[in-house]
């Protein structure tokens, strides 16, 4: 076990790739101090001491690195890194869900939120609820409540009706597909949050736990829809299902 080091004493570096003589969204996170890594790119994070990751907005972004020293404390570093172009593709759920950086999203009109089949439906279609209807399950949840999406340290920031909010980060991944037992696509994808819900993001049926895993099923430029349903539901089952639109 070798001495803990300060802050000040990190030997790390936030470098982008170079594309046509233009800073990418391609960076390289390099650790040589002695110390375990742990690096916070505001779309992901990393655990290993050298690491090339995947940008997705242009101008300054924060790279936070915090290492972890022999004797169990911590300490931590935050790098800005500059990119002047996308040269590498970006996945078009960012912008559909975050807009140009920041979208804000509120429930469907009618027919927002309850519960449906499994694997079987793609909204709300047995116990069906408005937006007073969702008050009633989540107070300060259901009308003129609202969440920001922001690409920015992939920050959720849950709005609610009685002027409180709480902020907390998401992720998803678009390869954790679904299909029914027929073959026809269900889930597109996978979303998570940690340390904030979704509005009304909990279980009715297992006491209202918080839910922060859900299923997506549509993710366009106008509409959202997720679902959940505990686990080992089976095709059918019960799910519940989430449906959101842009706030204008």
């Amino acid at each position: 076990m070798g001495n803990p080091i300060s802050a000040e004493q990190l030997d790390i570096s936030v470098t982008p790739l170079l594309v046509d003589g233009k800073r990418s969204n391609k960076i390289v996170m390099e650790n040589h101090s002695p110390v375990m890594s742990n690096w916070n790119y505001g779309v992901g994070v990393s655990q290993k001491m050298t690491d090339t990751v995947l940008l997705v907005i242009t101008g300054d972004n924060d790279i936070i690195f915090t290492g972890l020293n022999p004797d169990g404390s911590t300490i931590t570093k935050t790098l800005t890194v500059n990119i002047e172009e996308l040269s590498f593709p970006v996945p078009a759920e960012w912008a559909l869900l975050c807009g140009d950086g920041e979208k804000e999203w509120e429930w469907a009109a009618t027919n927002c939120w309850g519960n449906g089949g499994y694997l079987a439906s793609f909204e709300p279609a047995w116990w069906v609820l408005d937006q007073n209807g969702v008050e009633e399950q989540a107070a300060g949840e259901g009308p003129n409540a609202s969440m920001v999406f922001s690409i920015s340290g992939a920050s959720l920031t849950k709005k609610r009706n009685d002027g409180t909010s709480v902020t907390g980060s998401f992720s998803f991944n678009m390869g954790k597909k679904k299909v029914t037992s027929g073959g026809v696509s269900w889930a597109t994808g996978e979303f998570k949050t940690v340390g904030v819900t979704i509005l009304c993001g909990v279980s009715p049926d297992e006491g209202k736990i918080p839910v922060n895993t859900y299923d997506i099923l549509e993710l366009t430029e106008e509409r959202l829809v997720m679902a959940y349903a505990p686990a080992g539901t089976g095709e059918w089952g019960t799910a519940y299902f989430w449906v959101f639109v842009p706030k204008k």
